[in-house]
């Protein structure tokens, strides 16, 4: 007697094959980030081990170093009283190249192939991931290199998250946008974890490969990425969802259609997918203005400046602040800080939750935004009274400080980038999310700066910074809380509007 179908065979069954092409794109960008950022973790972890204080390390019995010299075991030229000045200066020249790139990175991912712009920028930025720790086997000691090293892995990294956004936009509609974009987005969390954690196995002995094995990961993902990605549906014979409008989508609408929401709520991802599999005309790539234009992007922009000043802030600076004030060791402060990063996984799960539900991405934001900032002073004047208290208040301000940054640079992107005002040209996608990212990265680059240079006055000025970046933010979304607010009331007086006509009918 044969038996029935296994039940594992049967679940897969139950996929279709547009389900799998659809999925395994979703894994790939997922992965192709993830080792992106993870390229990215290790300089903070390793800061702690550049400078040290060398009067609690054994010195070697060959040593001829001077036993009152406390920087003899530190890294040259990280050595002296001004580290917080040149590590400030190592993070800002990668984060100023990232930013200017950014803005330049969106055009040409509108007008080059997908796949080869990302495997060349993930072959570049393994190369140069790997550089910077060649300098500890090289012997190298001068501040150039580490800088110049920077400034070309900044560059390259731009071709990242324009990319992958564009290439997630034409496979997958709205749908739950901002829960699936949330999940998805956790990409940037997950890279952190494990760049602090691949970062953290060498860093008190051989520093240098804490670069260089994210980098040949990085490198690796490259190749893979050029071997299997599929940048559009009909590549694969996939059916591409369409990219339509619901009709009577202006009426329920309280704003008229040239300054409508910023979230086009019908719009769909597909930049791709709005011609047929037989050939039609490509829309023209929006210009840059054009695409300033649309409704949103710059308070969205701005905003992301100050959120983003504050989340790379903690990204590069935390570990160095656990060592500093809690005294942990090296590794267990690089450990210790990916808890804020599993609370930006959290946090961006939420925040797209919340304003799927809602229908209110600005309000959601601004009242994460609103919660972040007493949480951050909390953070630092209790925060290290105890492990407990440090788990907790690390994984609390990853979830108030990640999720409004996660849910503007996916969901609120996408939602601009396929704005019903484009008309169903969805070649703005790229431009729209390097515009937003490249303003947000700005801010990245101010936020380690400015910790660099205000962090030798104590650290509670730097989180003083950090509440009033976090302010500004929010104040810069009023206006767009203000119009969901106003479409809120709208809708609810439509509904009852419908329960009297229902229960008083002519």
């Amino acid at each position: 007697m044969r038996s029935s179908l296994a039940p594992g065979v049967w679940f897969l069954r139950t996929f279709s094959r547009d389900s799998w092409f659809r999925g395994s794109i979703l894994l790939l960008t997922f992965l192709i980030y993830t080792c992106y950022h993870m390229s990215r973790k290790p300089i903070s972890v390793v800061k702690s081990r550049l400078h040290q204080n060398c009067s609690e390390v054994i010195q070697p019995i060959n040593d001829t170093h001077d036993p009152n010299d406390t920087t003899w075991c530190s890294w040259s030229p990280f050595d002296k009283d001004d580290y917080k000045e040149l590590l400030g200066a190592v993070d800002n020249a990668f984060l100023v190249a990232y930013a200017i790139g950014m803005f330049i990175s969106g055009i040409f991912g509108e007008r080059l192939p997908l796949r080869y712009y990302l495997s060349a920028g993930m072959l570049l930025s393994g190369l140069f991931t790997s550089l910077f720790g060649l300098g500890y086997f090289w012997n190298i000691h001068v501040l150039w290199y580490f800088v110049l090293v920077q400034i070309c892995n900044g560059l390259v990294q731009t071709t990242g998250w324009p990319s992958v956004v564009a290439c997630v936009g034409n496979w997958f509609g709205k749908g739950k946008r901002g829960l699936i974009m949330g999940i998805w987005n956790s990409h940037t969390s997950v890279g952190n974890i494990l760049g602090s954690l691949i970062a953290g196995v060498w860093v008190n002995s051989q520093w240098g490969l804490s670069f260089i094995v994210p980098g040949i990961i990085t490198a690796a993902m490259g190749i893979f990425t050029f071997l299997f990605l599929i940048e559009y549906p009909e590549d694969v014979d996939c059916t591409p969802p369409q990219h339509h409008s619901e009709p009577d989508e202006d009426q329920e609408n309280p704003e008229d259609s040239g300054n409508s929401s910023y979230a086009n709520r019908d719009s769909n991802m597909e930049a791709a997918a709005s011609c047929s599999k037989d050939p039609c005309t490509e829309p023209a790539a929006i210009s840059f203005l054009g695409a300033l234009k649309i409704p949103g992007v710059i308070e969205f922009s701005l905003c992301l400046l100050f959120a983003k000043l504050v989340s790379y802030t903690f990204l590069y600076w935390l570990p160095l602040y656990i060592f500093n004030v809690a005294h942990f060791g090296a590794k267990e402060a690089g450990d210790l800080s990916t808890l804020f990063d599993v609370g930006g996984i959290i946090g961006g799960i939420m925040a797209g939750l919340i304003s799927d539900y809602t229908n209110g991405r600005a309000t959601t934001c601004c009242i994460m935004l609103i919660l972040a900032a007493p949480m951050m002073f909390l953070y630092n004047s209790v925060g290290q009274n105890g492990i407990t208290n440090s788990i907790v208040m690390l994984i609390v301000c990853g979830i108030l400080v990640n999720g409004p940054y996660a849910l503007i640079t996916t969901a609120v992107s996408a939602d601009l980038g396929t704005h019903k005002s484009l008309k169903g040209n969805a070649k703005a996608l790229s431009t729209v999310t390097a515009i937003i990212d490249g303003t947000g990265s700005v801010g990245a680059a101010l936020g380690p700066l400015l910790a660099g240079l205000i962090s030798p006055t104590g650290w509670n000025n730097v989180f003083y910074m950090l509440i009033s970046a976090d302010i500004l933010a929010c104040l810069l979304l009023c206006r767009l809380v203000y119009k969901e607010i106003l479409a809120w009331k709208a809708s609810l007086s439509r509904g009852r509007g419908s329960s009297l006509a229902l229960t008083h009918p002519r």
